[in-house]
């Protein structure tokens, strides 16, 4: 009876409500939730905010060819500039050659003193200096040839003037032995037969030996001055040959023909490629060095066909050098070449030298520098290229 009174004063316990539980349990369930609606709406909006920038009226998107800057003609808008590449150069330059020797054949000049570049030299300053022992030898020998020659020619004139006096005198005594022979005749009457043929004899033989003196002075002057006129054939031949000796000689010793700064060109030698130095041999006529002066200088670039269409003389510019960006220089265009090159891809394609000078000087600025040319392009000339 107890049992089933309790069991009927129990009653039955309602199972738990899970929902309620499960948001008594998990504190910040409304923060959780916000969490990816926030996000959704912040991409959203950010979403809208771009489309709005790329839509909207009057909206502008970055141009390359506005602004500072710079183009080609063929996609160059009106006022902007043209950027050309060149290399700049001097406008007063002497190139300095490996020396050709008169009347010898030589291979290769072997530099012994060599100036370095950059260095400023004045006009005579030695520039360089090739061994020269070979010259200078073949002028003493050539000298030394010259100076025997030149005394055989006094000796061989000496002789022909004791000759000559000789001649002279043996002329003068067969004019006198004449001049008896003459005498005797005239007392032919008062002479014996045989005297008058002895008189007759000797008369008749100072008539022949005059005539004889005579012709062979004549012949003796002749030989004897073409004998020395050989000799001095010689003697000139031998000094003008002394004369190239010392020229080589003088050759082996450069110098400076202006007022200028040393550059050492870029040349083959001993089967590399590279700047001559102490030591090097050159072959004669290899210019393997400049004297530039660097107060006036000027870039020299090429322009393609769509470019040059723009260019004018007298159009101001600025330049700029690559391995030094902080110098700008001033200039204008100053020549234009009136008939082009032909492309390496294509024969149509044409490429023009353009000129252009450059105001200032600095020290730094030297030749084959690299360079860029800002130039300013007028509407007219841009609407003038496109028409084109």
């Amino acid at each position: 009876m107890h049992s089933s009174g309790a069991e009927a004063s129990i009653e039955p316990v309602p199972p738990p409500n899970r929902e309620e539980k499960t948001l008594e349990d998990t504190p910040g369930r409304d923060s959780a939730l916000k969490r990816p609606s926030l996000r959704i709406l912040i991409a959203g909006m950010a979403t809208l905010v771009i489309s709005v920038l790329l839509v909207a009226p009057g909206s502008k998107r970055p141009s390359l060819t506005r602004g500072p800057a710079y183009s080609s003609l063929a996609h160059a808008d009106p006022g902007l500039s043209l950027r050309l590449k060149g290399t700049t150069e001097a406008v007063r330059s002497r190139s300095i050659l490996a020396p050709a020797l008169a009347g010898q054949q030589v291979g290769t000049l072997t530099i012994t003193k060599l100036t370095l570049a950059g260095i400023q030299v004045k006009r005579g300053d030695l520039l360089v200096k090739f061994d020269r022992q070979v010259q200078v030898r073949d002028f003493m020998d050539k000298r030394a040839e010259y100076s025997k020659l030149v005394g055989q020619v006094l000796e061989e004139q000496a002789k022909e003037n004791a000759a000559r006096a000789k001649d002279e005198t043996e002329m003068k005594q067969a004019e006198d032995d004449l001049g008896k022979a003459e005498l005797e005749m005239q007392k032919i009457e008062t002479l014996s037969r045989i005297d008058a043929e002895r008189a007759q004899e000797h008369l008749e033989e100072a008539k022949a030996t005059l005539q004889q003196r005579r012709a062979t002075f004549d012949l003796k002057r002749k030989a004897a001055q073409a004998a020395i006129h050989i000799l001095e054939i010689q003697r000139d031949r031998s000094r003008e040959t002394m004369l190239h000796a010392q020229a080589n000689a003088d050759l082996m010793q450069i110098r400076s023909p202006i007022d200028g700064v040393v550059v050492l060109n870029t040349i083959w030698k001993e089967g590399r490629i590279g700047e001559v130095k102490e030591g090097d041999q050159v072959r004669p006529g290899v210019p393997f060095m400049q004297v530039v002066d660097p107060s006036v200088m000027q870039v020299r670039v090429l322009a393609n066909q769509q470019d040059f269409m723009g260019l004018r003389v007298g159009q101001h510019a600025k330049l700029h050098l690559d391995a030094y960006p902080e110098l700008v220089f001033s200039g204008k265009v100053e020549e234009i070449a009136p008939i082009g090159r032909s492309g390496s891809f294509s024969s149509t394609l044409r490429t023009f030298i353009v000129v252009f000078s450059l105001a200032g000087s600095d020290a730094r600025l030297m030749p084959d520098l690299s360079a860029a040319v800002d130039v300013d392009i007028p509407p007219q000339n841009v609407a003038a290229s496109g028409s084109r």
